[in-house]
């Protein structure tokens, strides 16, 4: 990043904090707990943009990733960063160029910096949406599942022209919208989470173009950019996960603010609107949705994964609430009683052969999520592809096998 000359000291600022940045110190406001910071200017710097919210402090601001700039004395990152290797014969450029080779799916240097993109029992976990996803989790109880990132990783992709690269609708790189919608939930554990890489997954770079949604699956466990290396990941399987509590759906606008629009309240299974009037309108498009609803409850959604914990020797519904606590799922908080083991139960059949998930079942027929879609599971079962990665049909009941409840433990 090269800095223009009349940049190369920003004028003093309000006592706060400050960060080095292309050989300058700037004002700076951290963000997502210091995985990513808004910088400031008074003047014009290469990579600046102008800050045109009503409430700016300085003309000219920028977002950037914490391993970007010098992090203040006595701070630590938040998560497990990623480790990159480099040296006169190792550049960036290199790195990220194996990254977006699929041929290179192998090589052992990525496996190195993926392995270090660590997950863990609470980590922050961020799901790119349109307005059509939106609706899903709003209206109808849509779990996390599919592609997904760790928040530290993409905290500074903070506008809708940036995160459209994670995004998995049909409608990504296409038009930019006017505002991005993401699912923000905390890990209940890593086992939940596989890298989109290796022999089970080698399918997915198979399927041709026009049997695909989204952005091309690259098979090195890096989402398709020109820019920026993003390990991402997918969720065991493709399952749906139980939401944690206080999960959130969060806006971002052009300017890049982050507005918290709904928390998930397990206890009530519904989503408490947080949004206040001055952010409402980032609500108005969305079909089905009233910016002045209170409360959207997703009570009767059908559930294809279910949280059960045992507490003195008897089952009960769980709840999560990760790092630390995972607890009796009750309406009232005296009954919420720490649980002595936990595992998530899932569905599974088997159907010409491929290995499915089943998310629900109506009058004999099943809704069936493939576990490893490839060009001929998706051809046997006629699988339509919804978003990345994600292929589901319908399946009669009567021609499944191997159907049972899997129990997927979670360490205590």
């Amino acid at each position: 990043m090269s800095v223009s000359p009349q940049a190369s000291e920003v004028p003093e600022a309000p006592a706060g904090l400050r960060v080095r940045y292309g050989g300058a110190m700037h004002p700076a406001e951290e963000l997502a707990r210091g995985a990513a910071y808004e910088l400031f200017s008074q003047e014009p710097v290469d990579g600046f943009l102008r800050d045109t919210r009503p409430t700016a402090r300085y003309p000219w601001h920028r977002y950037v990733h914490t391993s970007e700039v010098g992090r203040p004395p006595g701070t630590a990152d938040p998560e497990s960063p990623l480790m990159v290797p480099l040296n006169r014969e190792l550049t960036w450029r290199d790195v990220h160029e194996l990254s977006q080779t699929p041929a290179a799916a192998d090589h052992p240097l990525l496996a190195a910096v993926r392995r270090s993109a660590v997950i863990r029992r609470g980590t922050p976990m961020v799901k790119a949406l349109s307005a059509y996803q939106l609706t899903g989790y709003l209206l109808r109880g849509w779990l996390p599942y599919g592609f997904c990132y760790r928040e530290y990783d993409v905290a500074h992709l903070r506008t809708p022209a940036d995160q459209t690269l994670l995004r998995t609708d049909g409608e990504a790189g296409r038009a930019v919208p006017e505002v991005a919608y993401l699912l923000r939930w905390r890990a209940t554990d890593p086992i939940d989470y596989v890298l989109p890489a290796g022999p089970e997954h080698r399918g997915l770079l198979r399927i041709p173009s026009h049997d695909r949604v989204g952005p091309p699956v690259l098979g090195t466990g890096f989402t398709p950019s020109g820019r920026h290396l993003i390990p991402e990941f997918v969720t065991r399987d493709f399952a749906d996960l139980p939401l944690p509590a206080n999960a959130a759906l969060l806006a971002h606008t052009s300017d890049g603010d982050e507005v918290v629009l709904y928390t998930y309240q397990p206890e009530q299974r519904g989503w408490l609107r947080m949004v206040g009037p001055r952010w409402r309108h980032l609500l108005a498009g969305i079909p089905g949705i009233s910016p002045d609803q209170e409360y959207v409850s997703t009570a009767e959604a059908p559930r294809s994964t279910v949280l059960i914990g045992t507490y003195r020797g008897q089952e009960h519904e769980a709840v999560a609430d990760p790092p630390d606590e995972f607890r009796v799922l009750a309406r009232t908080r005296a009954a919420r009683y720490p649980v002595e083991t936990l595992v998530r139960l899932a569905r599974y059949v088997t159907w010409r052969g491929a290995r499915c998930l089943v998310l629900r079942e109506e009058s004999g027929w099943l809704r069936v999520r493939l576990c490893r879609p490839d060009p001929d599971s998706v051809a046997a079962l006629g699988a339509q592809c919804y978003e990345r990665g994600v292929y589901e049909a319908w399946a009669p009941a009567a021609e499944t096998t191997d159907d049972g409840l899997r129990d997927v433990a979670y360490p205590r």
